[in-house]
């Protein structure tokens, strides 16, 4: 680990001009499969790419990992803010484009983005857009000033606003802001089946987030048949490059932390319902943007924003369009070439989507031949590469830690 102490006079030292910064690379802070993928998708374009993380990762194997550095947590944030710019200086970053991976890490390039200006380029926007995307408070009550719809939700203070609640059960019960709901649960959301419930459980949700970051919302009936996605970059108030994906599985199937099986459709609607939400921001970047179709009324409601790479971004790359090259060329004052994205193209993550269908199939919700059906036609796997084999071997090897360790 790189322990280099920040010099008070480190703003003097740095270039602050694109003009003066030498050839640039891309440094991604996190390597699981995730950031593999944005390793690949660079690397692939012979852009030379740095990875870090705090632990054990598969992306360090990669052939396109030029070098790997083991980095503090993300908390407590000076300490990575000065592991950062001194790793900048020492391996000259000037000019490096940071990639983030997980939404903590997005938080802190939001709050710190004018600092790290002086050395990267930061592609997260700052915070006063990017916390329409990390709390989800705030997304919601954007969609619908902008009439976008979403489920219906609330926001309870109190025992007698649960109680005032008029909504059809299912209800969940999630924070507006992920951590540290997240982290000591191992879930995105607390399913309550009758209003019996929903008091006893409102009040352990609180022993775990404050009152003022929980809400209540409806359940929308389905599952993953009826979620959807829209990946973007998103630049100018248009799509640059984007893919509209069916989101079949999930890893668990209710409250999924992961997609295991994704596959893009043609939905023009949703692309429009997801330009406005962003021009709504006013938000630059890549961006996942996810929906359920309402059965009851056939409308697309938007459920969350990741303001940031996530787990089956390459699925656009395969569909042909590498979405990371084009920022990465976007924040190199490079010009861009928008691209429309192929349908029918399918992407699975092994090592989660085999548990996955097991338990589907147990369950009677999946039969073999719909599983076998569903790998029919041009796919790719998250990690398993022919021409980048060595982190699929590490996952399989490593598949124990990580499903205690993350889930996957």
């Amino acid at each position: 680990m790189i322990n280099i102490a920040l010099k008070p006079d480190l703003k003097t030292e740095i270039a602050t001009s694109a003009d003066q910064w030498p050839p640039a690379g891309a440094l991604v802070i996190g390597g699981h499969f995730q950031g593999l993928g944005i390793i690949r998708s660079l690397g692939q374009e012979n852009i030379p790419v740095y990875l870090i993380d705090k632990e054990f990762c598969i992306g360090r194997f990669s052939k396109y990992t030029c070098k790997f550095f083991k980095c503090p947590s993300v908390s407590p944030e000076f300490l990575f803010l000065n592991f950062l710019l001194a790793l900048g200086r020492q391996e000259n970053l000037e000019g490096w484009v940071i990639f983030p991976v997980d939404d903590e890490t997005v938080t802190f390039l939001a709050k710190n983005k004018t600092g790290l200006e002086l050395y990267y380029r930061i592609p997260t926007p700052p915070w006063e857009i990017t916390r329409f995307a990390s709390e989800k408070k705030l997304t919601y009550q954007l969609a619908e000033k902008f009439d976008i719809p979403i489920p219906l939700t609330c926001y309870p203070r109190n025992r007698q606003d649960l109680e005032n609640i008029q909504a059809r059960f299912p209800l969940v019960i999630k924070p507006s802001i992920k951590e540290p709901f997240y982290s000591l649960t191992k879930k995105k959301a607390i399913r309550i089946d009758n209003r019996r419930d929903l008091p006893e459980e409102f009040q352990h949700a609180q022993s775990i987030s404050p009152q003022s970051e929980l809400l209540v919302q409806e359940m929308i009936p389905g599952g993953p048949r009826n979620l959807y996605s829209v990946g973007s970059f998103f630049r100018n108030g248009e799509f640059a490059g984007k893919v509209v994906v069916r989101r079949v599985r999930q890893h668990p199937m209710d409250f999924g932390h992961a997609t295991t099986y994704a596959v893009t459709v043609d939905i023009p609607e949703l692309e429009h319902i997801a330009r406005r939400f962003l021009r709504a921001m006013g938000y630059y970047g890549l961006s996942e943007i996810e929906f359920m179709q309402d059965p009851r009324d056939g409308q697309y409601k938007l459920i969350e924003m990741n303001a940031r790479t996530w787990g089956w971004h390459t699925l656009a790359l395969n569909a042909g369009v590498n979405l990371p090259h084009l920022q990465f060329q976007d924040l190199l004052g490079q010009r861009i070439t928008p691209t429309e994205f192929n349908k029918g193209i399918k992407w699975f993550h092994l090592v989660t989507d085999i548990p996955t269908v097991l338990q589907e199939i147990l369950k009677g919700r999946l039969s073999l031949p719909d599983y076998l059906n569903s790998l029919k036609g041009p796919k790719k796997d998250a990690v398993m590469s022919r021409d980048d084999p060595l982190p699929f071997l590490a996952e399989i090897f490593s598949a124990p830690y990580l499903w205690l360790k993350r889930g996957l």
